[in-house]
């Protein structure tokens, strides 16, 4: 276990490890981000954190990008480098973003499929509350 210094930290980068995400490639995704990261030498710069799901199971690889607030699809290992970059550059990723943060909240990108409406119901089952 290991308690960081976050005072240089700049991004937070939230990995999906949830188990559609972990079909389809997110350990080798999160190793893959990481490696780069410590190559780059980016270690007090960037921080991951390896999540459970956060509940975009169609868009699987997830990676959510703080504190911009962007939302990104579809993530391979071989997008990594491309994705470090724009994380760093300020810019997003454009062709893997799913969604964008604004004042108004997060908006959908239009290629990107809605997604249910949370209902009570819903949301017991998906979160697994008793």
């Amino acid at each position: 276990m290991a308690t960081w210094n976050l005072d240089n930290t700049k991004h937070h980068i939230l990995i999906c490890n949830g188990s559609s995400c972990n079909q389809n490639g997110a350990e080798e995704l999160t190793q893959s981000i990481r490696k780069e990261i410590c190559e780059r030498d980016l270690d007090g710069v960037i921080h991951t954190t390896r999540t459970r799901c956060n509940g975009r199971c169609l868009d699987k690889c997830v990676a959510i990008h703080y504190p911009k607030g962007t939302w990104y699809k579809d993530l391979k290992p071989e997008d990594t480098v491309t994705f470090i970059k724009s994380v760093l550059e300020g810019n997003d990723y454009k062709e893997k973003v799913s969604h964008t943060f604004t004042d108004e909240g997060f908006v959908r990108n239009s290629n990107v499929p809605k997604g249910v409406s949370k209902d009570k119901e819903k949301v017991k089952k998906a979160s697994k509350i008793l």
